[in-house]
């Protein structure tokens, strides 16, 4: 039992369970970025576009309810296709923002990981990894230049 647990131990403090606990509270508040920017910057020009259209409460109608007074008889049989919609554009412009902020991310990544940028401070082994190729390239220069 001590080994399981110093193993889970070593897995949780050395382990991916860190990175994994870092990308899970950094995705929660990245949606809640995400359904704020849809909810209230992106949808309201669309609505505006369609003319207030409410894509939530659109349906094909299959069979109609049946209604006895106010108690329903046989419910209604409908395709909710609105619904679909409303979730299809809030994904398109999730993955567009998502695009964006990755892109973003990557474009500063390389930058940084470029040793030849004086702008942005490079990882150390980047610096490291690139004097070696460096390195390489010349002898390999050398050795060509014996050979003839």
């Amino acid at each position: 039992m001590a080994g399981i647990f110093k193993e889970f131990k070593e897995f949780a403090i050395k382990g991916n369970m860190m990175d994994i606990a870092v990308g899970v509270i950094i995705g929660a508040a990245f949606n809640n970025v995400i359904d704020v920017l849809v909810k209230k910057v992106m949808l309201p020009p669309l609505s505006l576009l369609t003319n207030g259209i409410n894509f939530q409460n659109k349906k094909i109608i299959l069979r109609k309810a049946v209604l006895e007074g106010e108690k329903i008889i046989t419910p209604q049989v409908a395709i909710e296709y609105g619904e679909l919609i409303t979730v299809l554009i809030n994904f398109l412009i999730m993955a567009w923002v998502v695009f964006l902020v990755v892109k973003i991310a990557n474009k500063l990544r390389s930058s940084a990981q470029d040793p030849k940028n004086k702008k942005v401070s490079t990882p150390k082994d980047i610096e490291l990894l690139s004097e070696l190729k460096e390195i390489m390239r010349e002898q390999n220069e050398l050795i060509r230049n014996k050979k003839d």
